[in-house]
């Protein structure tokens, strides 16, 4: 097309920026509810789902706009804790809790025969918590988690990762950068210990690139001074009890974070470009303007910019917010912005 102009190398600029925002639907900041689902909470079977984990809910599940928040699990490593998949001789330990704990100890270690230790300590038990892919982007940003669990005669335990206290330093795993769950808030630990509890290590694991945490159940347990049923085949408890302490407490507030690229095009509009229109009501069937005032003195408003491809084929449009004078007595340079 005789009327596009090619953009210079210098007239196209990229830039990234990290957006944060609150990770609970409606940009809630601090989400101080919890409901479940009595259809999906449900532990009367060995494989019923509530067995290996619980949906948190922003409102009652009878609400049309209720949304998934994030997911409890709870894991033992000898399986103990709820039902036993069947009663044969050999499948003894083979369990929700068992497939929880294998399943999260394959994604970060790589295999099934690692344990979790938490700070030199390794527990038979931990607790799970997913975000829910969609309440997240990129990833969970490190230094915003601030959990609040209710304890028994304890007060509130308060617990946020590390990652400023660390200045950012992280362990690398398969699931990404992995922080101490610690006491504290803001990403800053409290005192020097990285528990309250001596001798249980740390409160967990936060991994904020894969949208998860691992809490070291003894240490929970410890604060809490309650315990799931740990006994073998039992139905299941664990879960449940967790989430009454975090609903009890009533203050989850955790951050995402979402790296959005921009290109910017700097579209110059020199004085002898863009003077004239290209509307055919302008010209006559002779080629002869039909408006004599752009003959010697033409004007133009520029409302739209196109960009085109080397087809000549319209791929995207800028609106400008208001019209542009042109003449040949004027220039103009129109920023565009493309995020994505």
């Amino acid at each position: 097309m005789a009327g596009l102009i090619r953009y210079s190398k210098t007239d196209i600029v990229n830039d990234t920026q990290k957006v944060v925002t609150s990770t609970w639907s409606n940009n809630t900041n601090n989400l101080q509810v919890a409901h479940t689902s009595s259809a999906q909470a449900s532990f009367s079977t060995p494989t019923s789902s509530g067995a290996f984990f619980i949906n948190i809910y922003n409102e009652a599940t009878s609400s049309t706009s209720t949304e998934v928040q994030y997911a409890i699990g709870y894991g033992h490593k000898l399986g103990s804790g709820s039902l036993d998949f069947t009663n044969d001789a050999g499948s003894y330990g083979n369990s929700a809790t068992k497939c929880v704990y294998d399943q999260y100890r394959q994604l970060i270690y790589g295999d099934e025969n690692s344990y979790f230790q938490f700070n030199d300590y390794t527990p038979d038990d931990i607790y799970v918590i997913n975000i829910n892919r969609s309440r997240f982007k990129h990833n969970l940003k490190p230094g915003t988690l601030n959990l609040h669990i209710s304890g028994s005669g304890k007060g509130i335990l308060h617990l946020t990762d590390d990652s400023v206290t660390k200045t950012g330093s992280a362990v690398t795993t398969n699931m990404g950068r992995q922080f101490n769950i610690v006491s504290g808030s803001n990403g800053i630990m409290s005192g020097s210990n990285l528990t309250q509890i001596v001798g249980s290590g740390s409160y967990g694991f936060f991994y904020p690139d894969a949208g998860c945490m691992v809490l070291n159940a003894q240490a929970i347990k410890e604060f809490t001074e309650i315990s799931p049923t740990v006994t073998a085949n039992v139905t299941p408890d664990g879960t449940q009890k967790l989430y009454d302490n975090i609903k009890g407490a009533a203050s989850f507030i955790l951050d995402s974070e979402e790296k959005v690229s921009s290109q910017f095009y700097f579209t110059r509009c020199r004085n002898n470009e863009f003077n004239y229109t290209t509307n055919p009501s302008f010209v006559d069937t002779y080629g002869n303007l039909n408006y004599t005032s752009m003959i010697d003195n033409p004007k133009t408003y520029i409302t739209t910019v196109g960009l085109y491809n080397d087809s000549g084929d319209l791929v995207a449009v800028a609106k400008l917010s208001q019209p542009v004078a042109k003449d040949f007595t004027k220039e103009a340079l129109i920023r565009v912005k493309l995020d994505y």
